[in-house]
């Protein structure tokens, strides 16, 4: 029996799915992790196919004329770094796999980009905002019952959130058992399956014994695996109606919503635990970065801050300013 040769889109959809799979199986890469690796690999692959060529034959200068039409696009540097990277992953997996005996990314640089400080908040601010939480009403719940346990899981996302500096995916997906262990500590599963341990801050454990009860009687027998339940089809709150929930708060605590997201109160647990002396590998840990440079970030939003407080309070700088 013979078979048709497969065409040059066929072939690179096939070594793009074996890659995914591998991603998937050996490093436990997330959903959204590899459909971003698909849409990347096949637009390369789409612009290779203009030159008649399967995505596996690429060349060095394929490569670089990519990147190059990406910068005519008006794409960003982050957007083509992300992409060779991407690219540059799965021509190494083709070399390990033997299907190359060559990589064609080996001499091509990334992208120069700037790296843009976290977007942070201050004390006062976060407080305002655990204070705006603690007072929240739903307009659209008549029960008593229901705002108060409305009210409690607000609250309790908050100095979770806080506490913790989690993902805002870690934090909405978090199983009820983790509320059930020790209660000094959170055990986290994030990123790559990366298992972590998170201290939690009194108010943190006081804001999840007060919500815990108010869940049972708000879902009365009904047995859900999550510490936040929905009706939704993850089972569980989502990120979006956690980030409308946290715009809907930055208003009644008199923030600009566009300042204010679950991201920003992350930044905001780093820059102070580092602010009041805090090691910088204990917050490595905390936040699960892989590599400790991610976490660097942070120190350079507390050198901007010491500079602005110089600049704004010390009266020698006032001086030079005015001359």
């Amino acid at each position: 029996m013979s078979y048709e040769p497969l065409s040059n889109e066929d072939r690179g959809r096939h070594h793009i799915d074996a890659f995914l799979e591998m991603l998937s199986a050996e490093r436990g890469a997330a959903r959204n992790t590899l459909d971003a690796y698909q849409r990347d690999l096949k637009d390369f692959a789409a612009f290779l196919g203009t030159r008649s060529k399967a995505i596996e034959e690429a060349q060095t200068m394929d490569v670089r004329e990519y990147l190059e039409s990406l910068s005519a696009q008006g794409l960003s540097a982050s957007t083509a770094a992300r992409r060779l990277s991407a690219i540059r992953q799965f021509h190494g997996f083709l070399y390990t796999d033997g299907v190359r005996t060559d990589d064609p990314c080996g001499a091509i640089e990334g992208p120069r980009r700037a790296r843009p400080l976290p977007k942070t908040l201050s004390v006062e601010e976060v407080d305002g905002l655990l204070a705006a939480a603690r007072l929240a009403e739903d307009g659209r719940s008549q029960e008593e019952a229901v705002r108060a346990y409305k009210r409690a899981r607000l609250v309790c996302l908050m100095e979770v959130l806080y506490a913790t500096g989690l993902r805002v995916s870690e934090l909405v997906g978090l199983p009820l058992s983790a509320a059930k262990g020790d209660g000094r500590f959170l055990t986290i599963s994030g990123k790559g399956g990366r298992e972590r341990l998170v201290p939690l801050s009194e108010a943190a454990r006081l804001a999840i014994d007060e919500y815990l009860p108010l869940r049972v009687v708000r879902l009365g027998d009904t047995v859900s695996p999550w510490l936040f339940p929905s009706r939704g089809r993850q089972g569980h709150l989502t990120r979006h109606r956690f980030a409308q929930l946290l715009k809907e708060l930055s208003i009644a605590a008199h923030l600009d919503p566009a300042r204010v997201s679950p991201h920003t109160l992350r930044h905001a647990f780093a820059s102070h635990l580092l602010a009041n002396g805090a090691d910088l590998r204990a917050v490595q840990q905390m936040l699960g970065h892989a590599d400790i440079s991610t976490t660097q970030i942070y120190t350079h939003v507390l050198d901007g801050r010491l500079k602005a407080l110089v600049q704004e309070h010390h009266p020698l700088a006032k001086k030079e300013t005015v001359s």
